[in-house]
Order: C-alpha cells, then sequence, then structure tokens
C-alpha cells in the first residue's frame, strides 16, 4: 500500500498532466496501434512471400487488395502490414543502443567532468561528424550483410551521442542542486548517488529524447532501404518504396508509394507527438494544452 501511495504521489501530477495533453494522447494511442499491428501481424495479415499472381500485377484498391498489388503481384496491405514489424524492431534495437552506450557516457561526463568529460565528449563529437551511409556501405562490404539488425546497429550507433550530451548536461544540472552536496558531505558511496539520486533525476529529458530517437530512427532505416541498402529479406516500407521506385510504378501506380508513406509519416507523428507529451507533463515549466 505504502508504495502504491509513494507511486500516486510522485507520478500522479505528471500522469494527469499528460492526459490532459492532446497530441500526447494521440501519439500514445498511434504508438499502441503500431504495437498491436506488429504482435499481430500473423492474424491480419497473410505473410509475403515468393511471387504473385503476373494478373494481379498493379493493381488498383480494391475489397480484395485494401493497398493494391505490386509489382509482382504481391499484396501491399501485407507488406505494410509486416513491415511495421521491422520498423518497431528497428526502432527498439537503436533506441536500447543509444541507451546503453549514451546514458553512461554522459553520465560520467557530467558526474566527474575533466578528462572523462574531455574524452567522452570528444568521442561523442567525433561520432557525430561521421556520415552514415558511407559506413553503412563499408560495413555491409565488409561483413557482406545488410540485414535488418546489421542497419538496426548502425543506426543506434549513430544515435548515442545525441543521448549522451543530453545525459551530460541534465546531470550537470542536478550535480548543482544542494541535496547532491549533501549527500557528498555525509561520505555517502559516489555510486549510490550516481545511481540513486542523479540517474534518476536527470533521466526525464533522456526519456523523452528516446522517443525522438525511434521516430528518427524509422526514417533513417527507410532512407537506407530506400537507396537499396536494406535488408533485401526483411519486409521494410523503405523496401517497398525502393521496389516501387525501381519498376518504375511511382507516376503510374499511385497506391504503390503512397500507403508506406503513409505508415512512415504516421510511426514518426505518433512517436513526436508521444514525445511531446511526455516533455510537457515531466517539464512544469513547458505550457502544457
Amino acid at each position: 500500500m505504502e508504495n502504491i501511495t509513494t507511486f500516486k504521489q510522485r507520478w500522479g501530477k505528471e500522469i494527469k498532466a499528460f492526459l490532459n495533453h492532446r497530441l500526447g494522447v494521440i501519439g500514445l494511442a498511434g504508438v499502441v496501434i503500431l504495437v498491436l499491428i506488429a504482435i499481430f501481424a500473423p492474424l491480419i495479415a497473410e505473410p509475403v512471400s515468393g511471387y504473385g499472381a503476373y494478373e494481379d500485377k498493379l493493381l488498383p484498391p480494391s475489397s480484395e487488395h485494401l493497398f493494391g498489388t505490386d509489382d509482382m503481384g504481391l499484396d501491399l496491405f501485407s507488406q505494410v502490414i509486416w513491415g511495421t514489424r521491422s520498423s518497431i524492431k528497428v526502432g527498439i534495437i537503436a533506441v536500447l543502443l543509444a541507451l546503453v552506450i549514451g546514458v553512461p557516457v554522459g553520465l560520467l561526463a557530467g558526474y566527474f567532468g575533466r578528462i572523462f568529460d574531455t574524452i567522452g565528449m570528444g568521442i561523442t563529437d567525433i561520432f557525430l561528424t561521421i556520415p552514415m551511409l558511407p559506413l553503412i556501405i563499408v560495413i555491409a562490404a565488409i561483413a557482406e550483410s545488410n540485414s535488418i539488425n546489421t542497419v538496426a546497429f548502425i543506426i543506434g550507433i549513430f544515435s548515442w551521442p545525441d543521448i549522451a550530451r543530453i545525459t551530460r548536461s541534465s546531470t550537470m544540472k542536478v550535480c548543482g542542486m544542494q541535496y547532491i552536496e549533501a549527500a557528498r558531505s555525509l561520505g555517502i558511496k559516489t555510486s549510490k548517488i550516481i545511481f540513486k539520486h542523479v540517474l534518476l533525476n536527470a533521466s526525464t529529458p533522456v526519456f523523452t529524447n528516446l522517443t525522438i530517437v525511434m521516430a528518427s530512427s524509422i526514417v533513417s532505416e527507410s532512407s537506407i532501404s530506400f537507396l537499396g541498402l536494406g535488408d533485401p529479406l526483411a519486409h521494410s516500407w523503405g523496401k517497398i518504396l525502393h521496389n516501387a521506385y525501381q519498376s518504375g510504378a511511382f507516376g503510374t501506380a499511385w497506391w504503390y508509394s503512397l500507403f508506406p508513406s503513409l505508415a512512415i509519416i504516421f510511426f514518426v507523428i505518433s512517436f513526436n507527438f508521444l514525445s511531446m507529451g511526455i516533455r510537457d507533463a515531466l517539464n512544469p515549466k513547458v505550457s502544457r494544452e
């Protein structure tokens, strides 16, 4: 009962503020829909494999094919539905990688400063200056693999520097608080101060930015797949757009590029709206809707 009371006291106002944030709630609903589609994809649409019938080539949307068919006669609705799984997978891997690398780097740089700050932020700046696409080409050539996991890994590698910078900035603000100085003067272990006091209080902007990483990851993956550098065996919205461009159907079969594009837009808007709602609910200085 005490834990429930403590939870209500700490998060009750934030949850209420989030539920009053219209865009945040819309974003949350969109994210829930995407997750449910990814989980129940086998129940929503048939798996896509092989080639379709020639007579089904580039059919417009109908009751039989809700999103029409592609240049190989395959159902686009099934491809878009199964593409949701790939998008969620890429986003989760990228977020976890950005979290595992970025938070420790930013935390150490912000708390200890000096050499930790110099080295940590120096490495961060180096990663921020490396172009993504050329590196993907090099890694794919060396590893002879451009699987969806490889693409997600590279996106995560390029996502952690932003998390590191945000964590560092937030950590430095928290370290300037009086209760941190009091904890140090009482002789509390540094590890306990970092994980119990600093990290918990510095995590709000980090958590908010993770939803942005999720949104940007699908844009990156779609761009990579559109250029033909993605996983040829994975279902991807970017791959559908690549196939539409390669087949020359961009100008003739409007449905071929429309529906995967709408899926990407829906994904990005949902996570961006969710980020706005979380940010405004957790930050009392930001005006809430």
